[in-house]
């Protein structure tokens, strides 16, 4: 695991400034606290921090081609590396490590840029090909491994993080108030946006070349390509099953000790089972990691604690407790842009209880979106059904008289689960389909909190675009897979994978997703979608293959997610720092919002009237980022 950047110059004969190079590469020490390797040619840097994993004596990088042509530093594993290295022997190849990155550099020798198409594992790569004046950058087909780049005439610069790109002095700050407008509405920006606008994120999926100051970017893996197969239910279940246990096995691969996040759902208790098997069965002393809260609504270490008990792992917990305001501060500068899923402290706390023990941990990302887990998913077929006897003008009223009752203090009563659901269907659809339920900051409640001037800037602006261009890009009428394809693309790689790489690689760790295993996914996507949610039941198909593994009561209860009592927070330990991040003077100067809107948001929310926690946090973390990075 590794933090990577760099500079490649259209004028090939002018010099790296190897201060500047350094420079970039060291506020990525987090990503790679045992190692540095960097190498400057004429024309292009390379640099890398490295988290040693595999190969830990011999793995440094920048990796060579037997030639002296071809540099190479990557983030990330190369799950397949050991059939790669005897596959690219046959073929005359020649190693000087037994590191899973070095078949990288030898694949490209072989297979030019179809080379990824050999390639299984997580990954963010940089290659410099002297011989053809050709860099080529690319990440995995899920998105795991992050990628940022920026040009600034004739220079492109890149880095694993954006502060890595912020830190050569080469890119200007200018903000895209589209990007602005996205985060404001989701939570995160959607890739290729970043919130600055010089500065873009490579698509999952995807390489970019850089020749002759030339840069083009092209996808050469696609979901949508797979092709849907007539299963029957139990070789469907069979399949998975096995494809599971294989990409575990595949991703326990490491030289340091490694263990798992354990929040006692289906993906992540189905991972430790998997890990159990791989490692000779129960009693093998898999190490599993939890995090819970005091609040019961919200605390699932109960149900962790049943799986590390049924397989005897050696478990570990916490509950989190943590110095809010420093945490705050701390966090949300890992992001270098505007990032407010509340889920980013668990996430960092159970990571960083992981690191004391583990240097790599296996996670149960992904399984929602390649098995239709979320509850939009059957929310939005329920809508669909009702939209058809119920008159529109009756949801309307309904969402008008529902809006009146107080939000719960628990995380997911029926209350909180009714109102999200009416007021979701009170929207108009569209072919947005369930992502009314995953949008934070409506439309109509903008015009309220914008200024006249950012209004009127983004008054060609639509955020809902991207969500329409991935659900017209998933090669389907199905609605389900196009909802599943477009969270691929979208909430997992932008959201939930950005999330957890940031906050894992801040302490250090590296995290693993097998549900996110090229095979994995493709079986996944090629199963009919009436095996993944049935009579309202998500994840149908993946619970068939567990039965049998994990107990009755895991499969049977609803999901629950990975969230914190933000709404109770906000009244409570974060109160001082809202009031002081949102204060009237401070959002006046800063000339986005309405300072009289997000005063009435902060007090319908004390009141306890409404939950305006999402949209006051999202606030509470532009602000301090814009005062960190602008001001």
């Amino acid at each position: 695991m590794c933090g990577i950047t760099g500079i490649v110059e259209r004028d090939h004969r002018k010099p790296i400034s190897s201060e500047r190079l350094l420079k970039m590469v060291r506020v990525l020490t987090h990503r790679g606290p045992d190692d540095e390797g960097h190498v400057e040619l004429p024309g292009v840097g390379l640099a890398m921090r490295r988290l040693a994993i595999v190969d830990v004596a011999g793995g440094q990088q920048p990796f060579t081609s037997e030639s002296g042509d071809i540099y190479l530093v990557a983030n990330g594993e190369i799950y397949n590396h050991h059939q790669l290295r005897k596959t690219l022997i046959a073929h005359g190849h020649h190693f000087r490590s037994e590191s899973d990155i070095e078949v990288l550099v030898h694949a490209y020798e072989q297979w030019g840029t179809s080379f990824l198409e050999h390639i299984h594992g997580m990954f963010a790569i940089a290659l410099w090909d002297d011989k053809q004046r050709i860099f080529l950058a690319a990440r995995d087909r899920a998105g795991e491994k992050p990628l940022y780049y920026a040009e600034n005439g004739s220079t492109l610069v890149f880095a694993s993080e954006i502060k890595g790109i912020l830190a050569s002095g080469m890119v200007d700050r200018d903000i895209d108030l589209e990007s602005l407008d996205q985060f404001l509405t989701y939570e995160y920006v959607i890739t290729p946006r970043t919130i600055f606008s010089q500065i873009r994120r490579l698509p999952a999926a995807h390489y970019l070349l850089y020749r002759d100051g030339r840069l083009e970017t092209c996808r050469y893996w696609d979901a949508a390509a797979v092709q849907e197969k007539n299963w029957k239910e139990a070789e469907a279940a069979e399949a998975v099953r096995e494809a599971l246990g294989q990409a575990v096995e595949r991703q326990m691969m490491s030289d340091v000790p490694l263990g798992a996040f354990l929040s006692g759902g289906i993906d992540s208790s189905a991972i430790v089972a998997m890990m159990v098997e791989a490692s000779g069965g129960v009693g093998s002393a898999v190490n599993t990691f939890s995090m819970g809260f005091a609040d019961g609504s919200y605390n699932e270490l109960p149900h962790a604690r049943t799986i590390a008990s049924c397989f005897q792992t050696t478990h570990r917990e916490g509950t989190v407790e943590p110095d809010l305001t420093t945490l705050f501060d701390q966090l949300i500068g890992h992001f270098d842009e505007p990032f407010s899923d509340v889920s980013l402290f668990p996430t960092y706390m159970v990571s960083k209880m992981a690191r004391e023990h583990v240097t790599v941990a296996l996670s149960g990302d992904g399984g929602d979106e390649i098995f239709g887990g979320y509850d939009t998913y059957a929310a939005d077929q329920l809508a669909r059904r009702l939209a058809a006897v119920v008159p529109n003008g009756a949801v309307s009223i309904l969402a008008s008289l529902v809006g009146f009752l107080p939000p719960s203090e628990r995380k997911k009563g029926l209350l909180n689960k009714t109102k999200r659901f009416v007021q979701g269907i009170a929207d108009e659809p569209g072919d947005i389909a369930h992502y009314r339920w995953m949008s934070f900051l409506p439309v109509a409640a903008k015009q309220g909190l914008y200024t006249r001037e950012l209004q009127s800037t983004l008054a060609d602006s639509d955020v809902y675009r991207p969500i329409r261009e991935s659900l017209g890009s998933a090669g389907t009428d199905d609605l389900l897979h196009r909802q599943l394809y477009a969270d691929l693309c979208v909430y997992l790689a932008d959201d939930i994978l950005v999330k957890v790489d940031r906050m894992s690689m801040a302490t250090s760790l590296e995290t693993r997703s097998p549900f996110l295993d090229v095979k994995l996914m493709e079986l996944a996507y090629s199963i009919p979608s009436k095996f993944k949610i049935r009579h309202g039941k998500r994840k149908y198909i993946l619970k068939q293959a567990l039965r049998d593994v994990l107990p009755a009561e895991i499969l049977q209860r609803p999901k629950e997610g990975f969230s914190i009592p933000m709404k109770n927070w906000l009244k409570e330990e974060l109160s001082p720092v809202m009031h002081d991040l949102l204060a009237p003077d401070r959002i006046r100067r800063r000339g986005w919002f309405s300072p009289v809107a997000v005063t009435r948001l902060i007090k319908s929310h004390l009141s306890g009237r409404d939950n305006n926690a999402h949209v006051l946090f999202s606030l509470m973390v532009l602000e301090r980022w814009a005062e960190s990075t602008l001001d």
